[in-house]
This record gives C-alpha cells, structure tokens and sequence, in this order.
C-alpha cells in the first residue's frame, strides 16, 4: 500500500534524478527545489502527465524524503535509493508523509493560526481513538473528542477557556465583555463553529495521504493508517521506558550516560533516546558528537548510529573522507552492507585500522583500566610490538603520544614498557 500511495512521487523523483542530476548535459540550471514551470512541464511530456499532477507528485516527494531539499536545489534522497530493494526505506517515507498531513492542503484562511495548531496538536489523540475503534466513526463523535483534547491543551497552558477566542466569538454572535462588563465565555456552539471546518479539513489532509477514508458522515483508518498510529504509539511507548533517564539530554550526553551500560542495555537506550526525536536530527546530533575529541564518544556514536540503521547511511557516507571518522564508517557501512561484524576490519587499510586501533587506544586510556589497555595490544594487526610501534609513530593520530606513555606505565613487562616510552618521545620529538 505505501508503494502505491507513492508511486506517483517515486516515479517524479527517479525523472528528477536521471533528468536534472549534475553532470548530466541537460542538467537544470534553475534547482530543483520547487520545479519551475518549464521543468514542470518538460518533465509532464516525458512522463505523460499534466504539469498539475508533476508538481503534486514533486510535493509528495519532498514530503516523504524521496528527494531531499537543499537550499535552491534537492537531491535524490535515500529513500530514493534504497526504493527497489528496501521495502522499510518505502513504510519510513509513507511515514513521513503521514507525518506531514498537515502540510499536504492549505490550512483554511479564515482561521487563526494558534487555532489550526491546536487542532493540529490534538489530532493524535483523535487518530489513536479512531484505531481504537478498528471501524467507522461518525464526525460528530470525533468533533466531540477533538473539542475536549484542544480544551485539554489550552488549559494545560493556562489559558483563557477556548470559546473566548475572538474568531468564536465573532463567528458566535456573542458580545465582546466592555471594562465595565463582567467577562463572559461564549456559549459551546462556538467551539462547534470553529472546530467543526478545521476537523473536516484534517480528515480530508489525512485522507490524501491514505491514512483513512473520509465521507458519508463519517471516517475510518485505513490498514495503514492503522499500522502507522500503532508505530507512533510503539515509539511513545519506547521512550517512555528509557532504562537511563537519557532521552531528554544532547547526544553526547546521552552517549557520556550509556559509556557505563553493557551493550543490550545501552542499546535500548539508543533506541528510547532515537524514537524521541526525528531521525534526520538525531543522526545529524550523533555525527557531531563523533567529530568531538573524546574517543570513546566517537566509538559510541557509532554504535547509535547502527540502532539507526538505513537512515543514517547518507550521512555515514558524507564523512568517509574524514580522517578521523573514516575508520568507523568504514566499518559501519561494511555491515549495514550485509558483512559479517567479525569480518567487517578487512575492508580497513593497515593505515586505517592501526589509526583506529589508537583512537580505541585512547578512549580506553581516558575511561578504561590499565590492564584493559594492556589487552589491547592483542587487538593489533601489526604481529609484533616493534611493528606496531613504527606504524603507530607513522599513523600520525594526535593521541599518539598520550596513548603511548598510558601504555608504558600500564604494562608490567620493563623491557616493552622502556621500548613504549622511547617510541613516545620521539614523536613527542619528532624523531
């Protein structure tokens, strides 16, 4: 059902790509970003529809992450990419335009916009009654639940009952309270006046994604629409039962939270913290903290990032070429590729994995045990510790000297330990 629901916008985004890339002789020179008219309409002969519907499907396309906006122009997303061969990249863009209904029609006019945002803030609520139900819903049910969740709202925020806007009271007929007159709150039909318009206009946006069918007086969630509320509740479950506490912090305070964790259980604070958030942000926030100078952030980061999955691999790619990334992408990419994790080093240079073997080096120096970094001298490609030695002086990573004398007063043998030091003072020298 997502593929269909989208098919149309895969369809525009794959002429997009192929049509408009860089590099292509016929490349646009006007971005892609909102097609101008002439594109619109190129791209409606190649593809035999009218310009209407390519700029509708373009939308569509915008909004599911199929394409990805940047400035004045877009580029093909990985939902894009991964559409033939992943069927989750197709559920995570539908998704996305679910998450989006709200932009898919202009919000009526004739309405506040704090009003259209409560309505729009109360709508889950509305959607999880109607799976609850697993049928048809009259409207005036709905209309029901919509007035007591958006009253919930303001009087969370302290505000003025919701029949004393002034468009309802206006629309009500009711008469605006003088200085010298008691404030009065207009009657409940006002809150029907207002709300009735603005619910039949989100159950008309959410239908034109697929997430429910609306007429006859009544609305009914589709399967996937279904699928997608039961999705949302999971994550709000998800997050709720973060075994750290760590889903409201920054990403490297979340990670600094997990360093202590065993794996399981710092994974399942990943997940928590990531279904708190939008997945782009919270990539974007992993990244980040992975560029910082603490390793073992870096190397945690990491491990997120994996919890992610498909999603973060345009971002893991975009920083393959940094030096001080590169060796975790590296790997990150191998398995998301379908590589065996205990295979995955072999897709490192030596060069790589002896800087990732001192990058590791000084995370466990700077939080780890001594006899930890004295274990992991095995972890070493290189067979023996002259080799190791040379190749770490010649890596040139910026930890090498502190790793080096950590290491000299960790390990017990005198003769290594002596060898360890001389090789730190000579890149502490230059030598």
């Amino acid at each position: 059902m997502a593929r269909f629901r989208l098919a149309g916008a895969a369809r525009v985004a794959h002429w997009a790509d192929a049509a408009l890339g860089p590099g292509r002789a016929d490349a646009a020179e006007d971005g892609m970003a909102t097609l101008p008219d002439a594109t619109a309409a190129r791209a409606a002969d190649d593809l035999h529809l009218t310009a209407d519907q390519v700029r509708a499907d373009w939308d569509t396309a915008r909004l599911a992450g199929l394409v990805e906006v940047h400035g004045a122009s877009a580029r093909p997303g990985w939902r894009l990419r991964a559409w033939d061969r992943d069927d989750s990249a197709v559920l995570r863009g539908w998704v996305a335009l679910f998450d989006a209904w709200s932009l898919t029609r202009p919000e009526p006019a004739e309405h506040r916009h704090a009003t259209v945002a409560d309505v729009v803030s109360a709508m889950p609520q509305v959607l999880s009654f109607l799976q609850l139900s697993a049928g048809p819903v009259p409207v005036e049910q709905l209309l029901d639940l919509l007035q007591q969740r958006v009253t919930e709202l303001r009087t969370e925020r302290c505000e003025v009952p919701y029949a004393a806007d002034p468009v309802a009271l206006a629309t009500s007929g009711a008469v605006l309270p003088t200085a010298d007159a008691p404030t009065a709150v207009a009657p409940a039909p006002a809150e029907d006046t207002v709300l009735a318009p603005l619910l039949d206009w989100a159950l008309n946006a959410l239908a034109s994604v697929g997430a429910l069918t609306y007429g006859d007086g009544q609305a009914t969630l589709t399967p996937l629409g279904s699928w997608a509320v039961w999705v949302k509740l999971e994550q709000i479950c998800v997050a709720a039962q973060s075994p750290a506490g760590n889903i409201e912090q920054a990403a490297e305070d979340m990670l600094r939270g997990c360093a202590q964790l065993r794996p399981n259980a710092a994974r399942a604070e990943y997940r928590a913290w990531l279904a708190a958030r939008p997945v782009g942000s919270a990539v974007t926030e992993l990244i980040v903290a992975a560029r910082g100078d603490d390793a073992l952030l870096r190397g945690l980061a990491f491990e997120a990032l994996r919890v992610v999955g498909a999603p973060a691999e345009p971002d893991v790619r975009g920083v393959v070429e940094e030096s001080a990334l590169r060796p975790y992408a590296l790997l990150w990419l191998a398995e998301h590729d379908g590589t065996d994790p205990e295979d995955a080093h072999e897709v490192l240079t030596r060069e790589e994995a002896t800087w990732l073997w001192v990058d590791t080096a000084a995370a466990v120096a700077d939080h780890g045990e001594a006899p930890m970094l004295v274990r992991h001298l095995e972890s070493a490609v290189q067979p023996t510790v002259p080799q190791l030695l040379d190749e770490v002086r010649a890596v040139g990573h910026p930890r090498t000297v502190q790793v080096l004398v950590a290491l000299a007063a960790a390990h017990p043998d005198p003769a290594l330990a002596k060898a360890v030091r001389r090789a730190a003072f000579q890149v502490h020298t230059g030598g």
